[in-house]
This record gives structure tokens, sequence and C-alpha cells, in this order.
């Protein structure tokens, strides 16, 4: 049970945890360092210290992005295997993934700004 007594600490929403809405700039990075398919980004994102989207997260927002004319793809051929889908950023979407970091650095700098603030107010009085 959480603190909140909201069910269990996976349900909750109490502890914080994972950032929603993180897989887009997440994806657009890995994306910037190289075009590449699905199976490798969702290794990729997997071998960062946050969890990696389900694969139906995964590709649904890859073909939003795609939708949106931040990512491109094309199916690929190889030698040996079925052919794959791989995407590739596109020049909006590099713009995009400067938005987004302007827009983390900009939420950073308000948290940074909270904590100092919380630390103020209860210095000495919590454990964490």
């Amino acid at each position: 049970m959480c603190d909140g007594g909201h069910g269990t600490d996976e349900g909750c929403r109490c502890r914080g945890g994972r950032m929603r809405g993180f897989v887009q700039p997440r994806l657009l990075l890995q994306l910037a360092r190289k075009p590449t398919h699905g199976y490798e980004l969702m290794e990729a994102l997997a071998a960062a210290d946050d969890p990696a989207p389900d694969p139906g997260t995964l590709y649904r927002t890859l073909r939003g992005l795609e939708a949106d004319g931040l990512v491109r793809s094309a199916w690929e051929t190889g030698d040996s295997g079925p052919a794959r889908r791989v995407y590739e950023l596109t020049d909006q979407g590099v713009e995009f993934l400067h938005a987004w970091a302007a827009s983390i650095r900009g939420t950073r700098a308000q948290l940074d700004r909270f904590l100092a603030e919380y630390e103020k107010q209860f210095q000495g009085k919590t454990g964490g």
C-alpha cells in the first residue's frame, strides 16, 4: 500500500516515478544518433536507466511522430530475415527535439527552485 492509501506502489501516482510522456524525446534523441528499426530502438531504450515502453506504445509513438513529420521511415530488406522498417529523424524532428530539451531545462529549473524551498522549509525535519 502506498503512503496515500491508494493501493499498491505499482498503481500509485503519489510517489512520482517515471515521467509520463517522456517516450517521445527519448526516441527522437536515439534517432538523432542514427536511423534504426523499432526493435533496436526498444533495446536502446531498455538499456537506459528508465524502463522502455511496451512495444505497442513504441510503435504507436513512432507512427504519431511520422504523421507529424518528425520522423520518416522506409522498409529495409537485408540478405537474411524479414524486411524491417527503419526510422530516421527529419529536420523538423531535430527542431522538435531542441524544443523538448528547452522545455526540460525549464522544468528542471522549476524543480530545482521547488526543492530549494522545500529543503529550506523542512531543513532538519525530515529524513528525505
